[in-house]
């Protein structure tokens, strides 16, 4: 009996935003010529993305004298610093990671006592005592659960997560695992006018997820995974902590990288996972252009990115949260099972895959 994903809860802060009024708000924020306000429009309208979530109210206000986060003004000054950012995360990260834990652990009808480790996956924020002491006091977990924090690996940390998950409960089979991903992307939103930022601006959203991974034979049974670093897109995609937030370097390169490699380990993915013959496919929907070209270097239907793409629509691109959303409509669709290959990408370029097998 393999370790298995058994349940998966999730959570998004406040009511969904409509992409386009994002737009409106990037477009002031940058406060760009009309020519530019139109190029702006185009990508937001390309992007894939319908609405997305934000645990700042700002995105979805029309006038600036009525933000609460950001300067009432046109120039956004003073802009808002690290500091300031991570007070938001420290405030609001428990309580949207809590919701998504009570969520999993009620479908599992597991009670929160019995769980033995808790691991907590974000990117984007840190604070000691950590949000997991805080998820242990929310929640009712033990004092004395053995804890882990994975922090700033990226949109693929939940794949990191799952591994040692899966490693724990082989470690020891009555192990309960609780895999918690928490993301708040937006507090990192940055006004300087440039090809990272814009890319950066229109594509990530807030949310949060855990996973249960217990021993048990339904669900999703961990079967394998796969790590590789494609090196030649090592300048292309980076996280890393400024004076104003963080700041990410995204190239519109990655997603033609993401292909090239993937064409490259074609047969090594099958000699390791019989990828032939696995009928489904879980992408990180970390855009539109990621999820067509990874689909296209494998060869695969349009049919596969189904349940990445309404991620995507819905929710915008939620960092590592993302691929535990995509699992999660997996999970419940009743028209898939046997195998499923997860694929994760962040900076290094990283490239993470994980074999499940649907029950």
């Amino acid at each position: 009996m393999n370790s298995s994903i058994v349940s998966i809860g999730l959570s998004n802060p406040g009511s969904p935003i409509p992409q386009e009024e994002i737009s409106r708000f990037m477009q002031k924020a940058h406060q760009v010529s009309p020519e530019e306000a139109r190029k702006l429009d185009f990508l937001y309208r390309k992007s894939g993305i319908d609405f997305r979530y934000s645990v700042l109210e700002d995105f979805e206000k029309k006038e600036f004298k009525d933000f609460t986060f950001f300067p009432n003004n046109a120039a956004l000054l003073p802009f808002p610093g690290t500091r300031a950012r991570m007070e938001v995360f420290e405030n609001q990260a428990p309580i949207l990671a809590a919701h998504a834990a009570k969520n999993a652990l009620e479908q599992a009808g597991v009670e929160s006592s019995a769980i033995s480790h808790l691991i907590l996956v974000s990117c984007t924020g840190m604070v000691a005592p950590g949000v997991e002491l805080d998820l242990i006091r929310r929640l009712g977990i033990p004092s004395a659960v053995e804890r882990y924090a994975i922090h700033f690996m990226g949109c693929y940390a939940a794949f990191t997560g799952i591994r040692l998950a899966d490693q724990l409960v082989k470690a020891n089979p009555k192990a309960r695992v609780l895999v918690v991903s928490v993301e708040l992307c937006t507090l990192h939103f940055q006004k300087e006018f440039t090809e990272d930022n814009l890319l950066a601006n229109s594509l990530f959203g807030d949310g949060a997820a855990a996973a249960l991974v217990t021993k048990s034979d339904q669900g999703l049974q961990i079967k394998n995974y796969f790590s590789e670093v494609l090196w030649e897109g090592e300048k292309d995609m980076a996280w890393k902590i400024g004076d104003f937030g963080f700041e990410m370097r995204l190239s519109q390169y990655i997603p033609s990288l993401l292909n090239q490699g993937i064409r490259r380990l074609r047969d090594l993915f099958e000699e390791k996972f019989n990828f032939s013959q696995v009928q489904h496919v879980a992408i990180h929907p970390g855009g539109k252009q990621i999820l067509l070209q990874v689909q296209e270097a494998f060869g695969l239907p349009a049919e596969v990115n189904r349940h990445a793409l309404e991620v995507l629509r819905t929710c915008g691109n939620m960092s590592s949260v993302s691929i535990l959303f995509v699992l999660e409509r997996m999970l419940q669709d009743s028209t898939i099972y046997g195998d499923i290959l997860a694929l994760g990408f962040g900076p290094g370029l990283t490239l993470e895959t994980t074999h499940y097998e649907k029950r």
